[in-house]
């Protein structure tokens, strides 16, 4: 039984979230929002981790929070966002995907197996080096000279894809299909805010890897 963890108030609408996940087989927990959340998501060692961020979208907290569940604990992290949050979500928050309100039980659970079927895939024994840039696929790490790079379990996947297909253009709606998957519910945008985060983790004003290609989409030039 895959475990959840839910970090959120305890409201109605969370309660009847977490009771209908635990109805399709999913064994959920709930913890406030809070510094301590990290600690509790080491101790649980959930499989996967929901947070609601609505008004605490703003706070300086949250950023740290998700960088901490992401690279600390290593899991995917599903933001479970109201309709106001939406506009302002960005680049910085270190998210896997996100469900807007209202959060429709069937909906949620897609995207958590799509999430936890994703991770489970055996990676194969290879390596794809482009310059100083290595990804591991077997270890599932990705290093620039040496230096291991903390990449969200969507970023690495992202880039695998890309480096894999080396030179070759995908759409938006390519790329959702094939790294997001076809249970995906949401819109391109998607595509590129991701890109945005992987490539300030990935480039700097001497290496650029992922090229924009005008009215069409993405692709993978290597170090350029």
């Amino acid at each position: 039984m895959s475990k959840v963890l839910i970090v959120a108030d305890q409201t109605q609408q969370i309660r009847e979230l977490s009771l209908g996940l635990a109805q399709r087989g999913f064994a959920c927990s709930i913890i406030p929002c809070r510094d301590a959340a990290i600690e509790q998501a080491m101790e649980k060692k959930p499989n996967l981790t929901l947070i609601a961020m609505d008004g605490s979208l703003a706070s300086p907290g949250m950023s740290s929070l998700l960088q901490d569940i992401t690279e600390e604990c290593q899991l995917p992290v599903i933001a479970l966002l109201s309709r106001g949050a939406l506009d302002r979500l960005d680049s910085s928050f270190a998210l896997d995907d996100f469900v807007v309100e209202p959060w429709e039980i069937i909906e949620v659970a897609a995207r958590i197996e799509g999430a936890l079927r994703r991770k489970s895939q055996v990676a194969s024994n290879e390596i794809v080096e482009c310059g100083n840039l290595v990804i591991d696929l077997a270890k599932c790490e990705v290093t620039i000279d040496g230096r291991r790079l903390a990449l969200t379990f969507r970023e690495y996947e992202l880039l695998k894809f890309l480096a894999s297909n080396s030179g070759r253009v995908f759409t938006r709606e390519a790329m959702l299909n094939r790294v997001w998957g076809y249970d995906y519910y949401g819109g391109d945008r998607t595509v590129d805010v991701h890109i945005r985060r992987l490539r300030s983790k990935i480039e700097d004003p001497d290496h650029t890897y992922i090229e924009t290609v005008r009215n069409i989409g993405y692709r993978f030039r290597g170090e350029t």
